[in-house]
């Protein structure tokens, strides 16, 4: 080899020995420079990598993941049906109170009012008060 091909091979920094760059010829070469480098370049070379790589995987795993879990069966679908679900119960809900209100005045109702309790023996328990007649008609 010429001395030109020797500085072409070199890429070490120039405080490094010049015969750990110059072994084999060719490839050879690359790699005698990257392995006899200080552990402690290596290792900063791979932090260095890891700095953009690892956002880099997670935002690719994200765009990946992300509509996969929104699309699939427990996702928005079944969000949207248990939003529809939950207005239904609200309706529900509300509908039982109105009955609960109306149930409570008529107790209430029963214990202090008189009237109301003759309505009741009268509509329901077909009661009449001495002396009255009833009529029936037939439809």
């Amino acid at each position: 080899m010429s001395s030109a091909d020797d500085d072409a091979l070199d890429t070490e920094p120039d405080d490094a020995p010049a015969e750990a760059t110059r072994t084999q010829g060719g490839s050879g070469s690359r790699r005698a420079a990257v392995d006899s480098r200080p552990p402690t370049d290596i290792v900063l070379d791979l932090r260095q990598s890891l700095t953009w790589l690892l956002p880099f995987g997670m935002l690719v795993c994200a765009i990946v993941a992300v509509p996969l879990r929104i699309l699939a069966e427990e996702g928005l679908p079944r969000y949207r049906a248990l939003q529809a679900e939950q207005v239904d119960l609200d309706a529900q809900n509300e509908r039982m109170r109105r009955e609960v209100r109306d149930l409570q005045r008529e107790v209430e109702a029963l214990r202090t009012d008189p009237g109301a309790i003759e309505r009741i023996a009268r509509d329901e328990l077909g009661m009449v008060r001495p002396g009255e007649v009833i009529f029936q008609f037939s439809e």
